[in-house]
């Protein structure tokens, strides 16, 4: 039977200059954060094929929906964590990049603007949430960076080579999310080519995980909503003072 392998990748930011930092993947093997090659095939070395996976409703309600069931139930609980919504401005710029059948992070000239998680995996599955429950498995390993901690590793407090994955998905100002899933029959990830390999590309805004930042405040749930919130609180979330008769955002 087929192995089945997955890796993952995030987008780590720093808050001071708006530098974008390399990235690591489970191994800690780091990767270089230059210009992202989005046509033809120098990254791989050779031609890439693939076909388009559009994200299905399914796909999308079930990462949103986790999105917020692990924001609603962070340890300690948060004061200021806002309700996350979908966004397909976002999902259309993650479509993009997904399409590229590239294992890094881009485009970089978006890059300043947003946040991104990435995972990839061969040898299929039968849940979405497979390629993005290891975002947060993360958290078994992250130390939670209390303020007097927090200067200059947050939201670095990590065991492991890599927990910025966890951290944006839980960082509290990050209130939008537009992902899209692609299947490329060659992907070159890391030294090796992997046959119909499915790609997850999340993007976020506002984007996340700053140097010097804790992923939000601790305190009672929604004691430190945004002023523009309006005092209203759902799951332990700040949720937006003008609702619509959906429970997600489009745009």
């Amino acid at each position: 039977m087929r192995g089945v392998y997955l890796l993952t990748c995030a987008v780590l930011l720093c808050g001071v200059h708006g530098r974008l930092r390399n990235s690591t993947d489970s191994s800690g093997i780091l990767q270089p954060s230059g210009d992202p090659l989005i046509r033809g095939s120098s990254a791989s070395g050779g031609h890439r094929t693939r076909r388009r996976r559009y994200i299905s409703q399914s796909d999308m309600v079930a990462i949103l929906d986790y999105h917020n069931q692990v924001r609603a139930n962070v340890f300690p609980p948060a004061a200021n964590m806002e309700f996350m919504m979908w966004d397909n401005d976002l999902a259309r710029t993650a479509e993009a990049w997904a399409a590229t059948c590239l294992w890094e992070h881009g485009p970089a000239y978006l890059l300043q603007f947003y946040g991104q998680n990435l995972s990839v995996r061969t040898g299929g599955y039968q849940s979405i949430l497979q390629l993005v429950k290891p975002w947060y498995d993360e958290v078994n390993d992250y130390v939670f960076p209390y303020p007097h901690l927090c200067t200059p590793r947050c939201p670095l407090l990590c065991y492991a080579p890599m927990c910025t994955h966890y951290t944006q998905m839980v960082w509290a100002t990050t209130s939008r999310v537009g992902c899209a899933v692609h299947t490329c029959y060659n992907m070159f990830v890391w030294g090796a080519v992997w046959r119909e390999a499915t790609f997850l590309v999340c993007n976020y805004s506002p984007k996340g995980n700053w140097i010097g930042e804790a992923p939000y405040r601790v305190g009672v749930p929604c004691s430190a909503c945004p002023s523009s919130y309006g005092g209203s609180c759902s799951n332990n979330m700040c949720f937006p003072a003008v609702q619509s008769n959906y429970m997600y955002w489009f745009k």
